[in-house]
C-alpha cells in the first residue's frame, strides 16, 4: 500500500495525471477508508484541476486524522488561491504548529498576515523561518517589509480620506444612468465598479467595439461627478505587499498545451490577488494578457512584482510573454 501511495505521489508531482487516476483505482477496497488514500485522492483531483473533488478528499482525511500535515498544507494553500484567506490562515496554523519546521506554511502564514495588517505576527512567522534557515531569500525579503509596516506613521484623517474614496470606488457603475451601449461595453469588459473604470484609459475604451464619443463622454460625465476621471491611479493601488503569491506548491495541474494564446485565465494555476487582478481587467485568455504592457499591469490594484513575475512565467511557459 504504502509503495502505491508513493507511486501516486511522485505521478503528480511529475504532471501524469492519468497514471495517478490508474495507481489510485488500484487501490485495494480495504484501504479505501484511509488517510492516506484520501490524501492521494485529493493530490491526483488537484493536478486534474477539480478543486471542489480535491477539498473534499482532503476534508475527508483530516476526519480521519486532524492533524495530517500534508493535507493542512494542501488545504490552506487552495484555500489562499480561492481568496479565502481566514480558512487558509486557519490550516496554516495547525501546520505549523507541528515540528518539524514547516519552512514554506510559515512563510505563507506570514504573507497572508501581512495582507491582513497583522504585522507582528508576521514578523514572528518570517524571523522563525530565518532562525532555521537564514538563506532563505523569499524570508528576508518578506521580514523587511512585514518591519517597515510596523513603524509605518498612521494618519487617522488621511485614513478616513481613504476610506472615504474607497467606498467611492466600490459604487457599482450598474447605479447610475447609461446608456444601454455604454452599459453592455462595460459589462462585456467587466467592469462592474467605478473604481475598476478608472484603471482604464480613453483610449482603452475608444478600442473597444461599439464604444464611441458619445459613450466615453458619457462615462467622463458620470466620473467627474465624483471627482474621478479615467486613468487615475489609486493610492496604493500598486503596494507590493498585497500582491505576492504563496509559496508555488509541490503539485500543480499541468496547463493545457496548443494554442497557448485561446487558453483561459480560468485554466492557470494562478494565486487568488493575480487572477482577481486580471478579472478586473477583463483578461479572459492568455492573448489577451500577452497583450498587456509591465506597466499597465503593475497600475492594477493589488498587482505587484511578484504577481507580475508569476504572470510572466506562466506566458513563458506557452510560448508568449508581454506586450505581444
Amino acid at each position: 500500500m504504502a509503495e502505491t501511495m508513493s507511486e501516486i505521489e511522485r505521478a503528480c508531482v511529475e504532471g501524469r495525471s492519468e497514471d495517478a487516476e490508474t495507481l489510485l483505482r488500484q487501490t485495494p477496497g480495504s484501504e479505501t477508508e484511509t488517510v492516506a488514500y484520501y490524501y492521494h485522492l485529493g493530490c491526483v483531483r488537484e493536478i486534474q484541476g477539480r478543486y471542489e473533488d480535491a477539498l473534499d478528499a482532503y476534508e475527508r482525511a483530516l476526519q480521519l486524522e486532524p492533524a495530517h500535515r500534508g493535507t493542512l498544507f494542501r488545504l490552506a494553500y487552495l484555500y489562499d488561491l480561492r481568496g479565502e484567506e481566514d480558512l487558509a490562515i486557519d490550516y496554516y496554523k495547525q501546520c505549523v504548529q507541528q515540528p518539524p519546521l514547516y519552512e514554506g506554511a510559515l512563510v505563507n502564514l506570514g504573507v497572508l498576515y501581512e495582507d491582513a495588517g497583522r504585522y507582528d505576527e508576521a514578523v514572528e512567522c518570517f524571523s522563525r523561518v530565518l532562525k532555521a534557515n537564514p538563506n532563505h531569500q523569499r524570508a528576508k525579503l518578506f521580514l523587511r517589509d512585514a518591519e517597515a509596516s510596523q513603524v509605518m506613521y498612521y494618519d487617522e484623517e488621511s485614513e478616513r480620506r481613504r476610506d472615504k474614496r474607497n467606498q467611492v470606488l466600490e459604487i457599482p457603475v450598474t447605479d447610475f444612468e447609461l446608456s444601454v451601449r455604454s452599459r453592455n461595453c462595460l459589462r462585456k469588459m467587466n467592469i462592474r465598479t467605478l473604481g475598476d473604470l478608472i484603471h482604464h484609459t480613453e483610449q482603452e475604451l475608444l478600442s473597444y467595439k461599439n464604444f464611441g464619443e458619445t459613450s466615453l463622454q458619457e462615462i467622463k460625465d458620470m466620473l467627474a461627478a465624483k471627482n474621478l476621471h479615467l486613468g487615475m491611479t489609486v493610492e496604493g493601488m500598486a503596494r507590493r505587499a498585497g500582491s505576492r503569491a504563496p509559496a508555488a506548491p509541490v503539485l500543480a495541474p499541468t496547463p493545457p498545451r496548443g494554442d497557448g494564446e485561446s487558453v483561459t485565465i480560468g485554466d492557470l494555476e494562478l494565486s487568488a490577488r493575480s487572477r482577481k487582478a486580471l478579472e478586473r481587467l477583463g483578461i479572459g485568455t492568455l492573448g489577451d494578457l500577452a497583450n498587456l504592457t509591465e506597466e499597465r499591469l503593475l497600475a492594477c490594484k493589488n498587482f505587484g512584482e511578484t504577481s507580475l513575475n508569476e504572470v510572466k512565467q506562466v506566458l513563458r511557459r506557452h510560448g508568449l510573454d508581454l506586450g505581444g
